[in-house]
C-alpha cells in the first residue's frame, strides 16, 4: 500500500486503554497527524476515547481500520501478548507501525516483526517514551560529547505501589524503560554483554514483584537496575558515573530533573608526583601495593550545575520523530531494532532469574547494530 506523504499523515490507535487515550491525545494535537481511527475490542471504550475529536471513527476491527486507504500509520498499545499477530497485520497492509513497549514478548517474535517491517518498506517503531523526554536526551548528548567520559556505572531505580500486572512479572513491566534508556545513551560499544537477574514475590502472585538486574557493558562499566511494585514511596531516578563527571537524574523533581557533578575518585600519576614531593623517591618505592594504591588515590569535589531543559511532553516529540521517520524514509531514534535489542535483554533476564540468578549471555545479533 502507498500513501501520500505530504499534510498531514493518517493514523489509528489500537487500544483504548490505559496508554490508548494518551496517544490519541497527542496524535489529535499534532500538526503532522491526523486521527482517524479509534479501535479497541470493547467498540464503547474506543469511543468514550473519541469523544470531543472531531472526524475520528470508532470499532472493535482491526479489519476496518486496515481497509481505510487514508490510514497510513498504525499505532498499538495493547497487551504485549498481542503485539506479535497486531503488528503483523499491520505491516503486511503496508502500514508503518508505532508499538507500545515492550516491542514483542519474545526474542523470535520480534525478529518476525522487524522482517515484516523490512519486506515491505515501513516504518517500524517501539514506543520507548522515555527516550524522547528533554532530560534523557540531554544525558545522550551528553554522553556521546564525552562531557562524563568513559561511563564506568549506571544505577537505576524505579519504584512504586503497584500496580501488580496479571501476565507479566516486574522485570517485563518497569525494567524495558531503564533498559531502553541505557541503549538510547550508551555508545554503541559500550551496551550490555550479559544479564543476571533475582528476584522476589512476597505475595505469592507467582511472579516477581521486586528485581535487581546486573549488567557488565561491554565498555568495562557495569549497569544495575532496581525495579519493585512494592515500595512505600515512589522513586524514578538514574546515575550514571563517568571518568570526568556524575550525573543524577531525578525525574520527580521538575525544578532540578538533572544534575551534574564535577566530582570523582583518580587513581594516577597526579597522585604520584603529589607523594614524590612529600615522600620522595626512596620512600615511595619502598611502598607496599596496598600503601601506593592509596597514595595514588586522589578525591575530585568540584562543582555541581544543573543543566537547563526546555520541559515539552515526551510522546508529543515520539510523534512529531515517527512522522519524520516516515517522510525522511529513515529509522526513528527507537526504532525496531532498538525494542528487539531490549527483548533481548529481557528474555535473557528471564532465563537468569529462573536459574537463580546464574547470569546469562545477551545475544549480540543486534548488540552492535547502527541506531
Amino acid at each position: 500500500m502507498t500513501t501520500s506523504h505530504r499534510g498531514p499523515l493518517g493514523v489509528a490507535v489500537v487500544g483504548a486503554g490505559y496508554w490508548g487515550p494518551n496517544l490519541v491525545r497527542n496524535f489529535s494535537a499534532s500538526p503532522d497527524w491526523r486521527l482517524r481511527w479509534v479501535c479497541d475490542v470493547d467498540e464503547g471504550r474506543a469511543r468514550r476515547v473519541t469523544r470531543g475529536v472531531r472526524g475520528v471513527r470508532a470499532t472493535s476491527s482491526l479489519d476496518d481500520v486496515l481497509d481505510d486507504p487514508r490510514v497510513a500509520a498504525v499505532a498499538i498499545a495493547t497487551p504485549a501478548s498481542t503485539h506479535c499477530e497486531l503488528g503483523l497485520a499491520a505491516l503486511e497492509s503496508g502500514r508503518h507501525v508505532l508499538l507500545e513497549k515492550p516491542l514483542a514478548t519474545t526474542v523470535v517474535e520480534g525478529e518476525k516483526l522487524l522482517q515484516a517491517a523490512a519486506d515491505n518498506g515501513v516504518v517500524l517503531m517501539c514506543d520507548h517514551t522515555y527516550c524522547y523526554t528533554p532530560a534523557v536526551r540531554r544525558i545522550r548528548q551528553l554522553v556521546a560529547a564525552g562531557e562524563l567520559g568513559e561511563i564506568q556505572y549506571v544505577d537505576s531505580v524505579r519504584i512504586n505501589l503497584g500496580l501488580v500486572q496479571r501476565d507479566i512479572d516486574v522485570l517485563w513491566d518497569l525494567a524495558p524503560h531503564d533498559l531502553s534508556i541505557l541503549d538510547y545513551v550508551l555508545p554503541e560499544w559500550s551496551r550490555p554483554t550479559s544479564v543476571a537477574a533475582t528476584g522476589a514475590d512476597p505475595l505469592g502472585v507467582g511472579r516477581a514483584c521486586i528485581g535487581y538486574l546486573s549488567m557488565p557493558l561491554a565498555g568495562g562499566g557495569i549497569a544495575h537496575a532496581h525495579v519493585n511494585w512494592l515500595s512505600p514511596t515512589k522513586i524514578r531516578s538514574t546515575i550514571l558515573g563517568g571518568s570526568k563527571r556524575m550525573l543524577v537524574w531525578d525525574d520527580l523533581n521538575p525544578s532540578q530533573r538533572l544534575s551534574m557533578y564535577d566530582r570523582g575518585v583518580d587513581l594516577g600519576m597526579a597522585g604520584l608526583a603529589g607523594a614524590a614531593g612529600t615522600a620522595g623517591t626512596t620512600g615511595i618505592a619502598g611502598m607496599d601495593g596496598d600503601a601506593l594504591r592509596d597514595t595514588l588515590i586522589r578525591y575530585r569535589v568540584g562543582d555541581m550545575v544543573a543543566p537547563a531543559l526546555v520541559e515539552t511532553e515526551a510522546l508529543g516529540t515520539m510523534v512529531a520523530e515517527l512522522a519524520a521517520a516516515i517522510r525522511e524514509r529513515r529509522p526513528p531514534a527507537t526504532d525496531g531494532a532498538a525494542g528487539l535489542r531490549v527483548l533481548r535483554i529481557l528474555e535473557a533476564a528471564s532465563a537468569s532469574l529462573a536459574d537463580g540468578g546464574v547470569a546469562r549471555t545477551i545475544d549480540a545479533d543486534l548488540t552492535g547494530a547502527a541506531r
